[in-house]
């Protein structure tokens, strides 16, 4: 979490939300236009700050507002030592309303400068994410999900007078209800997780060790997020050379994540401390990952290849018999790029595997195998990825190219 803006006057998977090399939207205001802003760390009121950016700007929003913990008195634990709480100003609201007041505002001005393709994420604890929630919706914005952290070494319940709280919610929302696209990176978070679809509840340990920032022994900021968290907010739902947007910038957690994994970054935070610590964070952070090691392979965004492709290129020749892994199907290719089976049916790949197999639908991608010079059986989405290959390498240069372009 990080420091709230001084309230001023209260003021919109990989298929339609898949991941994508976005072209500019309708209305999205200009790169150079947020020249002045990108990849630093501004200081200041973030509802003074966001009023100077440019409308439509910024592709990801991910805000760590105030708790609004409501603490009465310091926690103590059971040997009488003070536990290290958030207890600082900037956590303190006179009411509900002053804190109802103040997030409408923020999430207001964030909604203004949010592309309308974009997403924003927001993290809080019991106190205050219900609020946030209602607030959110009540602006326009539209929950995806919420996501469940679910730290594995939290702060015991010293007093035992309640269970432990070993989470903190985080919403994800589109700008809107109607919003058609928005990125999500589906395979990218599967990867991540053995290949398995990632749930909504993530075990991520605490800040800790080297990881933590600390001034003369002490803990820099009270609620430093850890990089693993931010490492899947942004692979998730974001895309190399992206603007992420973070409003509560405290000890620069976002930013430098982002600098790790390719994404531009503008980030807000009025107390000046906190500022430097999150400049010096960031300064820190001289590698980023290779850009072709950013993004995670899918058939999905992957260049379309037809199977008549295979045929065009001399990958695959008519004539050639296609089995299924086991032999137990056959069928020959046509001219056309169809497949013709022993029963006479004529179809595609995919609708030749699913007649043979009397199936409602097959990928015959997989199905269908091709037989090497070796004598193995390998499925037809080998020869899919060379033709790809072919498609996406830079065509060499050539007199006709200079002739072309000087004509």
């Amino acid at each position: 979490m990080t420091t709230r803006t001084r309230r001023t006057s209260a003021p919109a998977a990989d298929s339609p939300a898949r991941a994508r090399t976005r072209a500019p939207l309708r209305g999205a205001a200009p790169v150079e236009a947020l020249a002045p802003f990108v990849d630093r760390i501004l200081p200041g009121d973030c509802v003074e700050v966001l009023a100077g950016l440019p409308e439509r700007s910024v592709d990801l929003v991910f805000a760590d507002p105030p708790y609004n913990l409501q603490l009465e008195s310091e926690l103590l634990r059971p040997n009488q030592s003070r536990v290290d709480g958030v207890d600082a100003d900037w956590d303190r609201f006179e009411s509900f309303a002053a804190y109802d007041a103040f997030t409408e505002a923020w999430l207001s001005a964030c909604r203004r400068v949010l592309k309308d393709d974009g997403t924003l994420w927001v993290i809080g604890s019991y106190h205050n994410i219900y609020r946030v929630g209602r607030v959110l919706m009540d602006l326009g914005y539209w929950i995806l999900n919420d996501v469940h952290w679910v730290k594995s070494n939290p702060m015991p319940n010293f007093r035992g007078t309640r269970f432990t709280n070993a989470t903190e919610t985080m919403l994800w929302a589109k700008k809107s209800r109607d919003q058609a696209r928005y990125t999500f990176h589906y395979h990218t978070m599967k990867a991540l997780n053995d290949d398995l679809q990632m749930r909504n509840t993530w075990e991520i340990p605490l800040c800790m060790g080297a990881e933590r920032l600390k001034v003369e022994g002490k803990k820099a900021h009270a609620t430093q997020k850890p990089e693993a968290l931010l490492y899947r907010v942004l692979s998730s739902s974001s895309n190399p050379g992206d603007v992420v947007l973070d409003p509560f910038s405290g000890s620069g957690t976002t930013a430098a994540v982002a600098r790790k994994l390719g994404r531009r970054f503008i980030a807000i935070e009025r107390e000046p401390a906190y500022v430097a610590l999150g400049e010096a964070r960031v300064a820190a952070v001289t590698e980023s990952v290779p850009p072709a090691l950013l993004r995670t392979p899918s058939r999905r965004t992957d260049v379309r290849i037809p199977f008549g492709t295979l045929l065009e290129l001399g990958l695959l020749r008519a004539g050639a018999v296609l089995h299924a892994r086991d032999g137990a199907h056959a069928a020959t290719v046509a001219a056309d790029g169809t497949l013709r089976c022993a029963d006479g049916f004529v179809g595609s790949i995919h609708r030749a595997g699913a007649h043979v197999q009397g199936a409602a639908g097959c990928n015959g991608w997989e199905f269908w195998h091709l037989t090497g010079d070796d004598g193995v059986r390998r499925p037809i989405e080998t020869l899919r990825e060379a033709a790809r290959k072919v498609r996406e390498a830079p065509a060499p240069a050539s007199d006709d190219d200079a002739s072309d372009a000087a004509g």
